[in-house]
């Protein structure tokens, strides 16, 4: 059995412009560096191009699930997800984000959580690639 918890940040304040949210699969709450399917937690931001908030954290617990399961409750669970940013993935459960409409991106160092926000904030203000456009227009 696999159970999910959120987590979320309620905001008073309401987002202005195009945004989306953005998950990250860490292990110390500061570092991309967990593997998709082994994480247990994903902390979500809600990212724009003038502002980023943190925005609450997704809990994923495995009890005796199989990869297939596995996958697709992470997947259930980010689904109102445009982005996610992980250690490692595997071809098959990237395959299964991407038909879910979610894009994963690995990180190839254990960058800080903030710098890939900031970095992605700069994209997003200049001209970003069609893909990002289209994944900002998913929420």
């Amino acid at each position: 059995m696999i159970r999910t918890r959120r987590f979320e940040i309620i905001s008073a304040k309401e987002s202005e412009g195009l945004s989306m949210k953005v998950a990250f699969a860490s292990t110390d709450k500061v570092h991309i560096d967990e593997h998709f399917g082994h994480a247990e937690e994903f902390y979500v931001w809600n990212i724009g191009p003038d502002s980023a908030e943190f925005s609450g954290v997704i809990q994923v617990k495995d009890e005796n699930g199989d990869a297939a399961d596995r996958i697709e409750a992470r997947g259930a669970a980010l689904a109102e997800c445009a982005l996610v940013y992980v250690g490692e993935i595997g071809g098959p459960a990237a395959a299964r984000l991407v038909a879910k409409k979610i894009h994963p991106l690995k990180s190839k160092t254990r960058e800080p959580i903030t710098e890939v926000v900031s970095k992605l904030q700069e994209v997003l203000k200049g001209n970003p690639p069609p893909w990002l456009r289209k994944a900002m227009l998913k929420n």
